[in-house]
């Protein structure tokens, strides 16, 4: 193998010893937050002694999580990698370390039976994170990898080749990781490994010690190293990973408050990229780098495995907050419980969502199918408001401004772009597991999503449950739950309720309805299967172990659910089987989608008359292009020949 440093990778190392330069100091947060990650900065190894003592209730002391001060060979607790593109990243979490100690890791990489190292990397002070890129990748073989520190420490795994060869790529989505109860995730464990997924999501809320994010980072690690050593792993922080209770980002201002609602971040800028650093450093660089304002970093970006491209979103850093932009019509900024309110005077024009960046982003992506037979979108919550209770059985909301089904033009905006490249969505944050088929302007038009359960739900349950107890119409058949169908949320999108897991019992961690959700991506079958398993539940037990109305199996094709008025000519293709395809509406230059197709033709579905354009190409539109087809019925519409 071979391994180059890159200009990031340069640039990378520079910051770091920026950062070192001050790696000692007490309160590397500012006066103004002297407490802030205390557990693992400044004199860190006193903290249990303190909170143990006379002034464990001193304002400003951090509480002990977890024993930070472990014997020296632990001080490596985990680490995560993927690699894409020909390029291995890889972080490492260590403990504090403590005054002399090295702050120095080296990553060892077992080559024809013998530990060879290939890279060493500074300790990052604050977070005691550590950072590895290596180029020149070769992912047809898995690696067994170390990560040491001094004669001791070390941290070992797997460092898996990318699974393409397999016709069933298995993804583990989870989310929303309780700090109230803590000690280990057996039981999901246990199962995790027996489906031994080829990716692992953790879409957000890893942690909820908001102002003790190191300690909180760690615990999760310790919770879940048993499986994220040895596979690629997907982590991205949503807002209680930065310390609020809901997050607006607006492009990086400051925040007024924790609780964010005029959007913006409130913790300093340097809290926040430690906690973007440490989750999700290792993840492919940044589709488009520049920091946002103030200086607070992005990672939006996409990765492959095994033929599946994701897309990795950050849905929360551009959008908008509600705070004096739309009128109150609740107890909170975004919280709406009137139900006579005009949907108008909050569906405003300049209000964003993914941004402008992002959906860029998702062009872009969507018409680049290199290395990708399907297409999934990945980001922290659901582009609806798919809840009725929210925090208890009586607290009854009508729409929520913290999920993704608002600012609606935004929302409507961000599943045109998904349902362009037939993709589905997995996302978490909600604590209420469900599937549902999103509409855009009728029911079904849109892609489906999948809503993870909390992976432990012992803060603010939700529950779906419609005022009138019935179903919608076009219900699930044969369901067991009794409330599927077609819906209305409270913003007014259109939803089609497909599965849900509503808490039975919070007070009994047995009937709290929390666990862990499953995405099964069949690339021969061009199908994906949602699945949903409880906590304590045991995979042995085969699928009736699963919540009432899982596992879910859909088309990839039915991620697009317009009605079809007609088709264009069956293309039928030379030199080359399984090209993307992409259909142009030549009146509006509006992309219908663009997709890799099976076999060697295919007949394009349009979903009015008039003219369009079909581009064909190996692995982008870019190959051959057919211009002024009409559509027409489908015995009707003729055939025509594609050389590629």
């Amino acid at each position: 193998m071979k391994f180059i440093y890159t200009t990031t990778a340069i640039a990378a190392i520079a910051i770091a010893g920026a950062i070192q330069v001050q790696r000692d100091h007490p309160q590397p947060f500012g006066p103004k937050f002297p407490a802030l990650d205390g557990a693992a900065t400044g004199e860190w190894w006193k903290v249990g002694e303190t909170v143990k003592g006379k002034n464990a209730k001193k304002k400003g002391n951090p509480k002990q999580i977890i024993e930070m001060n472990v014997p020296r060979k632990d001080v490596v607790a985990f680490a995560l990698y993927t690699h894409d593109h020909g390029t291995l990243k890889m972080s490492a979490q260590l403990y504090p370390l403590k005054p002399g100690e090295a702050r120095e890791v080296s990553l060892e990489l077992k080559q024809n039976g013998k530990w060879i190292e290939v890279r060493r990397a500074d300790v990052i002070y604050p977070g005691w994170s550590a950072h590895f890129r290596l180029r020149d990748w070769d992912n047809t073989k898995d690696v067994e990898y170390r990560v040491r520190h001094g004669k001791e420490a070390s941290f070992a795994g797997l460092i898996r080749k990318d699974p393409v060869a397999k016709d069933v790529i298995v993804v583990g989505n989870l989310s929303c990781n309780s700090s109230r109860t803590k000690g280990p995730r057996a039981r999901i464990i246990e199962n995790l490994i027996k489906q031994d997924p080829d990716l692992l999501f953790f879409a957000g809320d890893q942690t909820y010690h908001h102002t003790q994010h190191t300690a909180g980072w760690l615990e999760f690690g310790l919770q879940f190293r048993e499986i994220l050593k040895d596979r690629p792993v997907i982590t991205i922080p949503d807002d209680h990973d930065v310390g609020q209770g809901n997050i607006w980002g607006e492009n990086g201002k400051k925040a007024s408050s924790p609780a964010g609602s005029d959007g913006g971040y409130f913790y300093p800028v340097e809290y926040v990229n430690m906690v973007q650093r440490q989750q999700s450093w290792h993840l492919p660089d940044p589709h488009d780098s520049r920091p946002i304002e103030r200086g607070i970093s992005v990672y939006y970006t996409s990765l492959r495995v095994g033929g599946i491209d994701f897309a990795i979103l950050e849905d929360r850093k551009f959008k908008s907050g509600p705070e004096n932009k739309i009128p109150k019509m609740g107890p909170r900024p975004d919280h709406i419980n009137d139900p006579a309110y005009d949907r108008s005077t909050i569906d405003l024009p300049e209000l964003k969502l993914l941004g402008d960046r992002q959906l860029a982003f998702l062009r872009e992506w969507g018409q680049d199918w290199s290395g990708a037979d399907m297409k999934a979108v990945l980001s922290q919550t659901a582009f609806c408001g798919a809840v009725h209770m929210h925090g208890s059985e009586a607290g009854r909301l009508l729409a929520d401004l913290d999920c993704n089904g608002w600012p609606q033009k935004g929302r409507n905006k961000a599943l045109e772009e998904i349902r362009r490249v037939w993709a589905p969505h997995l996302c978490g944050d909600q604590h209420l597991a469900v599937v549902v088929k999103h509409g855009i302007q009728n029911y079904g038009d849109g892609p489906f999503a999948f809503t993870s359960p909390a992976i432990v739900n012992t803060i603010y349950g939700r529950w779906w449950h419609p005022l009138d107890e019935k179903p919608g119409p076009h219900p699930v058949k044969g369901s067991p739950l009794s409330w599927t169908g077609d819906f209305e949320d409270g913003l007014g999108n259109k939803i089609s309720m497909l599965a849900y897991a509503n808490p039975e019992d919070r007070t009994d961690e047995l009937k709290r309805s929390d666990g862990y959700g499953i995405a099964r991506f069949d690339k021969r079958n061009r199908t994906i299967t949602f699945e949903c398993w409880p906590r304590f539940a045991s995979v042995d037990d085969g699928d009736k172990a699963q919540f009432p109305g899982w596992p879910i199996t859909v088309k990839m094709e039915d991620n697009d659910g317009r009605k079809v008025a007609g088709y264009l000519p069956l293309l039928k293709f030379e030199g080359a089987k399984n090209p993307v395809v992409q259909v142009v509406e030549e009146s509006s230059g509006e992309i219908l989608y663009t997709v890799r197709v099976k076999g060697d033709s295919f007949q394009p579905a349009v979903y009015a008359g008039g003219k369009y354009t079909v581009n064909v190409g190996a692995n982008k539109p870019d190959g051959h292009s057919l211009k002024g087809l009409n559509a027409g019925p489908k015995n009707k519409a003729g055939s025509r020949g594609v050389k590629l």
